[in-house]
């Protein structure tokens, strides 16, 4: 093993750049291959990606291999507002604000029976802007969720059907909110407020493989819930001048879920994968901010909540990887993600309605170097939900909603 590239390796991994995603909460674009391939890529040969999409697969990697891995996602979408009465008072779009989601994997292969692996990327993340001067502003204007998670992770072959893997899950959350308050009984907005803090959790994951044959293989994986106790800085800015500071404080939970594929290879060139998850999307079902310490006492009230009883979800997707030769390869895959927001739940930080996600993608390879590139269209779908107490709508209805994704890979054997 050549240690400075395993010191290399790590530092990629350990200091991959926040994440800032699009058109959704939680992110599966952790290489450009499983982006081709629409997210099921469980089962690929000597890919560093596999500590994320499925950690009891890093032992079909040889050696000692580095990927990092760059992915462009840019969401579009429509909205109207509605009154109680039905009426229609505002119709507008989406301010463009697209995001990247970074990849960094690190495999080693220690012996015939044991592997080392560490990946830091998003599983989930989020960013969604609007105008300022809107009524949909008085919901939120600036929703940003940076999250990254560090997962080092050990790997065992018990022999030609068996592989397992048990990992740590080191999580970041950076949470940004930004929304004019809006007075329901003057009808007017009293000011802008920004939210703003990070925190650290722990979490785990565990996966299992095994190959009936050299053509049909199944696995899965499993990641726990993290909960993250978040610490913020509250500020408002009234519209009659001046600035009011709080401290903030709220529990934040990420869902846990089950992955589920199956692997089946036609011929030597060409194989299929079937992938199914099961996220636990129940476990947000509130967004409850406590304040403390105004500047102002009595200005700002002790807390801020917001019900949204998300419903637990599943997502499918099928993809397929063809050898044209020895060094080139083409992939195509597709996704269906359910909406989980309920209709007393959705916001303008998710807006967000079930995902259909078409994909296509390249692959170049010689025995130091991989290079991958892929590109991908996502339908977001329309989504339907009310507005609360204190938003200046009734009701808003999303519609036009896409994704464009595009992204790169590099990976290196030493």
């Amino acid at each position: 093993m050549n240690k400075n590239f395993l010191a290399l390796g790590l530092a990629a991994a350990l200091l991959a750049p926040q994440v800032a995603g699009a058109e959704g909460f939680g992110i599966n674009e952790w290489s450009a291959e499983g982006v081709a391939m629409g997210g099921a890529r469980m089962f690929a040969e000597d890919d560093a990606a596999n500590v994320a999409y499925n950690p009891a697969s890093i032992t079909k990697v040889k050696g000692e291999v580095m990927k990092s891995s760059y992915t462009y996602l840019s969401p579009h979408g429509s909205y109207k507002l509605h009154d109680g009465a039905g009426k229609e008072i505002e119709a507008g779009k989406n301010v463009v604000h697209a995001g990247w989601a970074v990849g960094s994997y690190y495999v080693r292969q220690i012996n015939d029976k044991e592997w080392f692996g560490i990946g830091a990327f998003p599983r989930f993340a989020m960013v969604s802007e609007f105008e300022r001067g809107s009524k949909a502003s008085t919901n939120a204007f600036f929703s940003k969720l940076n999250g990254v998670s560090v997962t080092p992770t050990y790997a065992h072959k018990f022999d030609k059907k068996w592989s397992a893997a048990v990992g740590a899950e080191i999580n970041y959350v950076g949470l940004e909110l930004q929304k004019n308050s809006y007075h329901p009984v003057a009808q007017m907005n009293v000011g802008a407020t920004q939210t703003e803090g990070e925190s650290y959790a722990l979490g785990w994951n565990a996966a299992a493989n095994y190959a009936f044959d050299d053509k049909n293989e199944i696995g899965v994986v499993y990641r726990s819930r993290i909960t993250h106790s978040l610490e913020a800085d509250f500020k408002m800015y009234p519209v009659t001048g001046g600035k009011i500071t709080a401290d903030a404080y709220g529990v934040v939970t990420l869902p846990d879920s089950w992955d589920i594929g199956y692997n089946h290879k036609f011929d030597k060139k060409t194989r299929l994968e079937l992938k199914a998850t099961r996220t636990n999307w129940s476990t947000y079902d509130a967004l409850n901010i406590s304040l403390s310490n105004p500047s102002v006492p009595g200005v700002l009230p002790s807390d801020v909540n917001s019900a949204k009883n998300w419903e637990s979800g599943w997502r499918y997707a099928i993809g397929l990887e063809h050898n044209l030769s020895d060094k080139y390869a083409v992939m195509a895959g597709f996704a269906f993600d359910e909406s989980s927001i309920p209709y007393e739940g959705g916001d303008f930080m998710v807006p967000t309605g079930l995902r259909r996600t078409y994909s296509i993608g390249a692959r170049y390879n010689d025995k130091k170097q991989t290079v991958a590139v892929a590109l991908g269209w996502m339908d977001v779908g329309t989504l339907d939900f009310a507005g609360h107490a204190t938003d200046a709508y009734k009701s808003a209805h999303a519609y036009d909603s896409f994704t464009k994704i595009a992204s790169i890979s590099y990976q290196r054997k030493f």
